[in-house]
């Protein structure tokens, strides 16, 4: 449970008007034992963390300034907690700009924005969520982390047609310097509009000077809009349920600039349909990037079981050029000990179908990728704390 520490009646300057504040410390620790078996290519048992979500330590606070106006800011670091090191951050949306995990300390890498928020809306500046990863995570019945997530498929397609030469996890998940506009919920519509700067130099590089793999040790930022992304996100609550749950369906694009001519493209489609007994959904995402497609598919459910829930998923993902197919079916299933403490277990099976696919976890605390075309298989047993 998050609980909030403190709330304090502030004067004014003028000593004509107060304003309430409120100041929160919330966080997860998350740690899971995990076997990886990559066939040929190995296997591992670890513990590692995030298994079930993101282990982090976050401060956040909101002031009312009166008038239906209110400022407020949210710090969030990612935690490696099975080994004490912190989460490493990217300051300039740029590939090679990503320091190794562990070697930056604690940062704020998972989010660190200031915001003001009405009736209108909210303002967020800051490091921030792309609105087009919201939906990868959102509609999967396993988020995006540990060995079910569908992210393996939404991200590791394009990273392997690519070799992963504009860093696509990082390009397509968070991003610095950005400053997004949040709409408020009107008639059960929201939306998300986000524009982000690499903050690079466009005089002193031009298009021909460009690097040819921008993630290559030793070439520059310093190419204009490297590093620039634009997103948005759109969607729909219906209001008209079925034994009580909702439909949630929401659309989202984004666009990040690595060369005047070159743009890693992400868009997605994302609905959900609670029927009380249990929750279906489904996810379409699609990257394009240096004249490559990959697409892949998820279809979802969570079925709330006494004291904790059931989940299972089917993913799929395939490329227009590089025969790049594969699946993945995960189940998996968690039982809360209390409101903030939870034991939980994953198992998945990846299919590498293609002829040149190399699914894999991708996960800390794994084995080399599997032979190429061959299968892999992992689990996740672990314990996840909330405060």
């Amino acid at each position: 449970m998050k609980k909030s520490l403190i709330t304090l009646a502030l004067l004014a300057a003028s000593g004509a008007a107060s304003a309430q504040s409120s100041f929160t410390l919330f966080g997860v620790v998350d740690a899971t034992v995990r076997y990886v078996n990559a066939g040929a290519n190995g296997n591992v048992w670890s513990l590692t963390n995030s298994g079930l979500s993101g282990s982090r330590l976050g401060f956040r606070g909101t002031e009312d300034l009166g008038g239906g106006l209110s400022a407020s800011f949210w710090l969030e670091a990612g935690l490696n907690n099975d080994n004490g090191t912190g989460s490493n951050s990217n300051i300039n949306n740029a590939p090679n700009a990503v320091a190794p995990t562990g070697t930056q300390g604690l940062t704020f890498n998972r989010r660190s924005t200031v915001s003001l928020a009405s009736s209108w809306g909210e303002l967020r500046l800051g490091r921030d969520y792309v609105p087009a990863f919201y939906n990868v995570v959102i509609f999967d019945p396993f988020g995006t982390q540990g060995v079910g997530a569908n992210a393996i498929f939404s991200y590791g397609g394009m990273a392997a047609l690519t070799g992963n030469v504009l860093n696509i996890t990082n390009a397509g998940i968070r991003a610095s310097n950005s400053i997004s506009y949040l709409m408020p919920n009107i008639g059960g519509f929201y939306g998300q509009a986000m524009f982000a700067m690499g903050e690079n130099n466009n005089t002193s590089a031009g298009p021909t000077t460009c690097p040819t793999n921008p993630s290559a040790a030793g070439t520059s930022n310093a190419c204009g809009s490297n590093g620039n992304i634009g997103s948005i996100r759109v969607g729909r609550v219906d209001s008209i349920t079925y034994r009580g749950g909702p439909a949630d369906v929401s659309y989202s694009y984004g666009a990040t600039t690595f060369r005047p001519s070159e743009q890693y493209v992400q868009q997605n489609i994302g609905a959900s349909w609670n029927f009380g007994v249990a929750k279906v959904a489904g996810l379409w995402n699609q990257e394009k990037a240096l004249g490559k497609s990959a697409n892949s598919y998820m279809l979802g459910a969570t079925m709330p079981i006494g004291a904790g829930e059931l989940k299972g998923s089917y993913t799929w993902g395939s490329s227009t050029n590089d025969g790049l197919d594969g699946s993945m079916i995960a189940i998996g299933g968690v039982y809360n000990l209390s409101k903030r403490t939870a034991l939980y277990t994953t198992y998945s099976y990846i299919s590498n179908n293609g002829k040149t696919a190399t699914y894999n976890y991708g996960l800390a605390g794994t084995p080399a990728v599997p032979p190429t075309g061959g299968n892999t298989y992992g689990f996740d047993f672990g314990v996840n704390h909330r405060f």
